[in-house]
Formats: C-alpha cells, sequence, structure tokens
C-alpha cells in the first residue's frame, strides 16, 4: 500500500506505519510504502495522523500512448471490486513527458471500464464524483501507469470533529505532523497562545491520549468496497481503543477572539475531548506562564496571507513575550513569511522546511530557558 502525505512528514509517517505493525516501510517523495493485510489497511486508515490518503495498488504496467492505457485498463477484471450498479470516481495524477492532461487520462480510464462493463453485461456503472462507491487512482510515472484503489474517500485531514472554522484554520493533518516534529509526547503541559478553532491543541490531546486520530470520521471508502468486513472492523476499533492512555498534564488554547473561543470549545467538544482541553479568551501578549516546570508551545501565528497585521511589530511582540513572560519553556511557530523570523529577535534553535498547502513555511524553535542559559549550562 502507498500512504501519501504533506513534504517534510515522510520520516514521521514512516515511524507511525512502523509502530503500528506495517511491513517493508519504504520512504519516497510525499509518500510512504508498505505492507499490510486488509485489517491493518482499516487501522492505518483510522490510526494515521500524518497520512492524507491510504492507497491500495492493484496492478501496473509501462505504456506508451492512450492506446496502451485503454487496452491496460480493460485488462483488469473490475467486476472484483465493482458491480454495474456502483458508481465510481477516477482521480488522476501524471508525471510524464508521454502524457500531459491528467482529466483526459481520466477520461481515458474511465471509458475503458464502462466499455467493458458494457461489453459483458449490456449495462455500465456510472460516474459519481461526490460519493462513488469505489475510487480509482492512476498515477503516471513517465511511461509507467499505476492503478490503485483509494481506501480513505476524501483527505485524512477530515478528522470529523471540525464543524466550526476560523478565517484561517491549520490543516489537522498538518497540526499533527507539526506536534510531531516537534517531539510533542504528552509528557508536560501544552499551550497553544493563538488557538483559533482549536485544531492544534486538539491534535495535541489526541497524540497525549493516544487517541486514533480518525476516530471520529463519518466513513472511510472502504466501507463501500465489496469486501468490507465490518466485524473486522468494529474489531481493530475497539483494539486501538483500548490502547489510549491517561494524561496528567494540561493543554491550553488561547485566543484573544470570543468567536475562536466559541468555536474552539464546539470542536473540543465534537472530539469528546473536553477533559482533557480547556480554551480560554486572553491576549499571548498579555499573558505569561501559568504552569510549573517544563512547558510545551506550538501555535500557528498569522503571516499576513489571509490576515492583515504588521510583521515587524507583531513578530517582535512575540519574541518579546516568550523571552519576558514563559522561561522554561519549548516554543514552536509556523511561518510562511519567511522574513517575519528576522524580527523575533531571538535565535531560533531549529528550522524545518514545511508546506503549509502551497506556501513554503518554517517551523521555528526557540528554547526559552528559566534564567540565563549560561547558568542552566553551569548547572549541568
Amino acid at each position: 500500500m502507498v500512504a501519501k502525505t504533506l513534504f517534510g512528514f515522510e520520516e514521521i509517517l514512516a515511524r507511525e506505519l512502523r509502530n503500528l505493525g506495517a511491513q517493508k516501510v519504504e520512504i519516497g517523495n510525499r509518500m510512504v510504502s508498505f505492507y499490510g493485510d486488509t485489517g491493518f489497511m482499516y487501522k492505518a486508515n483510522l490510526c494515521l495522523r500524518t497520512a492524507v490518503k491510504i492507497l491500495k495498488p492493484i496492478t501496473s504496467k509501462r505504456i506508451r500512448n492512450e492506446k496502451d492505457l485503454y487496452d491496460f485498463i480493460q485488462t483488469i477484471g473490475w467486476s472484483e471490486y465493482l458491480d454495474v450498479d456502483d458508481t465510481f470516481a477516477i482521480h488522476a495524477t501524471v508525471n510524464s513527458t508521454i502524457f500531459s492532461h491528467s482529466h483526459y487520462i481520466s477520461l481515458k480510464t474511465k471509458d475503458a471500464i464502462v466499455d467493458k462493463f458494457r461489453k459483458e453485461t449490456g449495462n455500465r456503472p456510472s460516474i459519481d464524483l461526490d460519493y462513488p462507491d469505489l475510487s480509482i487512482d492512476i498515477h503516471i510515472q513517465q511511461d509507467l501507469c499505476t492503478v490503485s484503489l483509494d481506501s480513505s474517500g476524501g483527505s485524512l485531514h477530515h478528522r470529523g470533529y471540525r464543524t466550526a472554522t476560523n478565517i484561517a484554520p491549520i490543516n489537522e493533518v498538518l497540526a499533527a505532523g507539526l506536534l510531531l516534529l516537534s517531539g510533542w509526547d504528552g509528557q508536560c503541559d501544552f499551550l497553544d497562545p493563538m488557538c483559533g478553532s482549536g485544531t492544534m491543541a486538539i491534535e495535541a490531546a489526541m497524540i497525549a491520549c493516544n487517541i486514533p486520530a480518525n476516530i471520529n470520521r463519518k466513513e472511510f471508502a472502504f466501507e463501500k468496497w465489496l469486501d468490507w468486513d465490518m466485524d473486522l472492523f468494529e474489531k481493530i476499533e475497539e483494539a486501538c481503543l483500548n490502547k489510549t492512555r491517561d494524561f496528567h498534564h494540561s493543554i491550553i488554547g488561547m485566543d484573544k477572539e470570543y468567536s475562536a473561543v466559541r468555536k474552539a470549545n464546539i470542536n473540543i467538544e465534537n472530539a469528546n475531548l473536553t477533559d482533557f482541553v480547556k480554551i480560554k479568551e486572553g491576549d499571548f501578549f498579555e499573558s505569561e506562564k501559568e504552569v510549573e516546570g517544563p512547558l510545551h508551545i506550538v501555535f500557528n501565528p498569522p503571516y499576513d496571507e489571509r490576515l492583515e497585521i504588521d510583521i515587524e511589530e507583531f513578530y517582535s511582540k512575540i519574541g518579546d513575550t516568550l523571552k519576558k513572560s514563559y522561561p522554561g519553556t519549548n516554543a514552536w511557530f509556523i511561518t510562511g513569511n519567511l522574513e517575519a523570523l528576522k524580527y523575533v529577535g531571538l535565535r531560533p534553535s531549529r528550522k524545518i522546511k514545511v508546506f503549509n498547502g502551497k506556501l513554503e513555511a518554517r517551523l521555528a524553535k526557540y528554547e526559552m530557558y528559566a534564567g540565563s542559559k549560561r547558568t542552566k549550562f553551569q548547572k549541568n
């Protein structure tokens, strides 16, 4: 199988897969390939935090032109995956000098499937782009065409808990990946000081408690497959829920906008995490650290893409607040404005290249020591 992911998350996804029990895990570009049985495919969709989709390749072949593609698609035994009264959709990705239009590849694939059914049964399955019974993925890399079944359906960042959003919500897979990149493991207190609709705090709680990432999701594509095994899925779901763990620290989200606080609370309730996540109204720039001991901060401040701010003033305030009010803290934030980091006035100990959508961004880490850095090293 193939788990697709975002740029920069390949290593984390590979680690997630190994921890779940995947075999022959291999890292690619924005994807990780692995082996597992049907039950593992269910588990991967349910549990992986940094996967966007799980594809199940069924066959591949080298092709030179559209006729080769049509003939190849017709050799596949589609009745094993699709009934004549079912619906299907095709998604094509093309990276080739021979083929250039992914939409044309989709149409040619559709024609081949429909013609095969019509020839064999006199009838044909229909196309449904929104809620198909089978989602087919065609990937052409130069002359190699791989045909896969999409076991996820809609992107796995649609966790199912977020019904209320603000102006620039962070993608749930991106949030989970940033948290895992930051080393968050639930072993101390956590703060998102600009929490918006609460995504970062919710994902932090799910990691801390080892709650399956997609436990609140309404549906996976494999539930419409001809070989769907509900009993097996329910067994796997129960086994995953039995591995949740207690969390003995605090997870706080803060936002200065009342409307954001209200939306975050709705989403936290949807995720059944009201016992673990608390949201409060407050301005980070007027706040100070409220817990003893280590504090882990991860947040997504505005960076002038969809929210207009004075970048220089805003980011210098972030640096001042961390320096003055948050000793003993590891603070991480993502920004898509690479110039903005210059204004923080602190030297990041790490900068990791990531993408927020198509926008190149950096995840930056600032280590705020209790007392001066020199004192810390002298104590050690």
